[in-house]
């Protein structure tokens, strides 16, 4: 199964590629410059920044014939050579360098570059959330290659997504409550949805944008063997028996996992995994212990951004995200 991808890419997007190096594996444009939010008007959209994420098999290279043709789209560390720019990208926040607020064909966009291996560890395993989070919502994309345990980690990840969403929501649910869970999903413990942001941005993002969710679950939800999925009433129902559960929560990605056993096994306990998360099947806070280990999962990768980007910011040569 692949990910349904949303084809009308249109000539803008098309004439914005040809300004990058093709060699991409990946690359898809998101946000409310891409798709409609509650309450913006066309109008509104056409103005808004325009967000890329571009994954490439190989940082070094591709930023080197990047800085060739496009030399301005980034800060004074173009002065440190590709090979820096590369390690920066790799060993600090998300693993995505951000060159922003650059003008190409009368739009300003910012655009994300990721090798395919974060992106692929972040899809499996939810290491930040940060790139697979966007991808839990609809995204226009634009280039996708046949390769195909990217194409695997695309898929996994909108399954966990799923998974996680249906742990913390009740015995009965709609398709928007779902859509709901699933959009808020990577924004848990993140900084911004408590200092500056939009609180009501996943309501917006969600509301305008049910057929795009819907493009993009149905086939998971009809062939999940733990969910009665009423498609025609947008209802469904989901097993919260305690091996219902158990199977759900052993199908999470391996960082949610991990977050969740540090906050159910005393220090010091050392107990295995799969005993621990049975005892989290059982608990009737089961959906809440979820939900904070998520909250773990992302402050955590949210905090590592918010002290780059502090840092960064007092250095008027970096390009901030």
């Amino acid at each position: 199964m692949t990910v349904p991808a949303l084809h009308n890419t249109g000539v803008l997007y098309r004439r914005i590629l040809s300004h990058f190096p093709q060699d991409i594996t990946l690359a898809f444009a998101y946000g409310s410059g891409v798709f409609k939010h509650h309450g913006s008007s066309q109008g509104q959209m056409e103005k808004n920044m325009l967000d890329f994420v571009f994954a490439v098999d190989d940082p070094v290279t591709w930023h080197t014939m990047n800085l060739l043709q496009n030399r301005k789209h980034y800060s004074i560390l173009k002065l440190l050579g590709p090979k820096t720019i590369s390690s920066i990208q790799s060993d600090h926040g998300a693993a995505v360098y951000y060159n922003t607020l650059v003008p190409v064909d009368g739009r300003t966009i910012k655009y994300g570059v990721i090798s395919t291996q974060s992106l692929m560890d972040d899809l499996m395993h939810w290491n930040t959330l940060y790139v697979a989070g966007r991808l839990h919502k609809p995204v226009k994309m634009l280039v996708q290659s046949e390769n195909g345990s990217l194409r695997a980690a695309l898929v996994s990840n909108l399954k966990s997504a799923v998974t996680a969403s249906f742990l913390m929501l009740p015995e009965s649910f709609t398709e928007e409550e779902l859509f709901l869970q699933i959009a808020g999903l990577s924004y848990a413990g993140d900084f911004r949805m408590v200092f500056g942001e939009d609180r009501s941005k996943v309501s917006n993002i969600v509301r305008d944008n049910m057929q795009h969710f819907k493009t993009l679950y149905s086939n998971i939800l009809h062939d999940c063997p733990l969910v009665v999925y009423k498609s025609q009433q947008a209802k469904l129902e989901v097993d919260k028996s305690p091996e219902g559960q158990f199977v759900q929560l052993m199908t999470l990605p391996r960082t949610l996992q991990q977050s969740i056993t540090r906050l159910v096994d005393p220090p010091g306990k050392n107990r295995d995994v799969e005993e621990i998360l049975l005892q989290v099947a059982q608990d009737p806070d089961c959906g809440a212990v979820v939900q904070q280990g998520l909250w773990k999962t992302v402050s955590y990768s949210s905090k590592k951004l918010f002290k780059m980007w502090k840092g960064w910011r007092r250095k008027p040569w970096v390009s901030h995200t």
